[in-house]
């Protein structure tokens, strides 16, 4: 039977989450901190839905030690449970390989300890994510850790960081070959470029913002005509729509639609 807690946004009652602001230094590289708490102390534990991003993040958690999580390309869920709290960073699609030293893609479904990417990282007090009714996520030696540990530039990467923005921003980009046209760049460059920096294929990263559509439309919790929609986004059909967001999401979109 499906967790109650689970649907129409019930999981509110005992988890919050929300962001902090990064250094102003630090725009080219972070895309932004967030934080998440829970309290299950009195409850069963509560098995959490990840939504895959192209991102990289560096996560630290009041229960265990930092982490790197590299790129997750399908579902993937988190067992919450007692009282706890993480504060993590998100970095900008395409800068990772700076850091890393390695291609991304290396990482991509995977987590490894953060002490394998970075030195001397600083330890993070969480308490008052835990106990405060209003927490101030302690991100300011985050931000100083960051800012004075910069990694040398990376053009490729630059260049990564921007493509991935205009699709984000282009609703009209929707297949592989859009891209090679508007770039005047081989498919095989893009690829290359995509596994070495982004950590996921251009396709991906397509499919991903086209379904981040459909997970808007879920939000505003107004009625949705899935066959117009799927039209809008470019499908072939409903059924084609359903396929893709399944394969990422793990469920299909009008049993996702009943979290929010």
């Amino acid at each position: 039977m499906r967790d109650r807690r689970e649907l129409a946004g019930a999981w509110a009652s005992f988890q919050s989450h929300g962001f902090a602001p990064r250094a102003a230094g630090l725009a080219a590289l972070i895309s932004h901190y967030w934080w998440a708490r829970w309290d299950l102390r009195d409850q069963p534990d509560y098995t959490q839905l990840m939504v895959p991003r192209p991102s990289v993040q560096l996560t630290f958690s009041s229960t265990g030690p930092p982490m790197v999580r590299g790129v997750a390309r399908g579902r993937v869920t988190r067992v919450l449970s007692g009282r706890a709290a993480v504060v993590g960073v998100a970095f900008r699609p395409g800068v990772f390989r700076r850091y890393l030293n390695a291609p991304v893609d290396t990482i991509t479904d995977r987590a490894l300890p953060a002490e394998a990417v970075f030195a001397d990282l600083p330890p993070l007090d969480l308490t008052t994510l835990t106990t405060e009714a209003e927490p101030a996520p302690p991100v300011d030696a985050l931000n100083h850790y960051l800012l004075t540990n910069r990694p040398q530039p990376d053009p490729p990467g630059d260049e990564a960081a921007e493509r991935v923005e205009e699709i984000a921003g282009s609703p009209d980009l929707r297949r592989v070959d859009h891209l090679t046209a508007r770039w005047a760049v081989s498919e095989r460059h893009l690829q290359r470029l995509f596994a070495e920096h982004v950590g996921v294929s251009p396709k991906w990263v397509l499919r991903r913002f086209r379904l981040h559509e459909v997970t808007e439309r879920m939000a505003a919790r107004t009625p949705i005509d899935w066959a117009t929609l799927a039209a809008d986004l470019g499908y072939a059909d409903q059924a084609h729509l359903t396929r893709d967001f399944t394969n990422m999401f793990g469920e299909p979109p009008t049993s996702y639609a009943a979290r929010y």
